[in-house]
């Protein structure tokens, strides 16, 4: 399966093939992959999340799926790459991986049928869906800073073709031990319904990116842990956190909380009261 790669190669960013343990641009030029300056692998002008999609993550917090998917907007400024740092705000604790398998779009898509989806998909890459649940007190129905804060959307490390998404594995790790461990086909929308139901009402084009939901199992990271997601047939990404270089402003705006709706998402199974009293979500 080909796999594209965007690097920084002499200052500027470049597409590059993978070739072995080497990275191949297309006037010749070569670099180790392990030595590369990984960027995001494509550009979109926007990135669109499900909500719930695998039935391990719904089991978890037992809850019910609702009829039809919901989603979320990731802003573009979120991007991140492989082997880039995730950044924790000073003030925050409660931040949480979730590996996903993201969809790129590669034709300019609008009001199709979910069986003709596959033929505007330019292929996949590896998602982190990380979310500060330090702030979904005020941003739980947008999701806007609990998502979509600067860092919080690596892909990576290649763009995939040709990939046949059933049945594959999907297994984030964090300082080497496996913490989720799921498959595709616990999703109970697929790829192709994901983009053909957002492309009833929003116009997909070439390079945006859909993140298709996340098994059981999320948790909080702290600064200094490595999280890798590895999704069978489409890679590793690798991620390291950090902690901001500056706190979280206190003279404007809504605060971190640590509210029961906080620490029933961070936790997950967790939760010490999950199942005596269900989370507002």
């Amino acid at each position: 399966m080909p796999e594209y790669r965007r690097i920084l190669l002499d200052g500027a960013a470049v597409q590059v093939t993978v070739d072995g343990d080497k990275l191949v641009a297309g006037d010749g030029r070569r670099v180790k992959t392990d030595e590369a300056h990984h960027l995001p692998p494509v550009v979109p002008s926007k990135v669109i999340a499900v909500h719930l999609n695998h039935r391990s993550r719904v089991d978890e917090f037992r809850i019910q799926l609702p009829d039809t998917p919901t989603y979320f907007h990731k802003p573009a400024s979120a991007l991140n790459s492989h082997r880039g740092a995730i950044v924790r705000p000073e003030g925050c604790k409660w931040l949480n991986y979730e590996g996903e398998v993201a969809i790129v779009i590669g034709r300019t898509a609008r009001n199709i049928a979910p069986e003709e989806a596959g033929e505007y998909v330019a292929g996949y890459t590896v998602a982190n869906d990380y979310g500060l649940h330090d702030f979904r007190d005020t941003d739980a129905g947008s999701m806007l800073r609990v998502k979509g804060s600067d860092t919080l959307c690596p892909l990576g490390p290649g763009l995939v073709t040709d990939w046949d998404f059933r049945g594959k594995s999907l297994r984030t790790y964090v300082n080497g031990q496996v913490v989720q461990d799921g498959s595709t086909d616990e999703m109970q929308w697929d790829m192709h319904y994901l983009v053909a139901d957002i492309a009833r009402t929003i116009t997909l084009h070439p390079g945006d990116v859909l993140l298709s939901g996340t098994p059981a199992n999320s948790r909080p990271v702290q600064p200094g842990d490595v999280v890798e997601v590895e999704v069978e047939g489409l890679g590793r990404l690798t991620n390291h956190i950090v902690t901001g270089p500056t706190p979280i402003r206190t003279d404007v705006g809504a605060q971190p909380t640590e509210s029961e709706e906080v620490l029933s998402t961070a936790l997950g199974g967790d939760w010490e009261f999950r199942g005596v009293r269900a989370p507002r979500r």
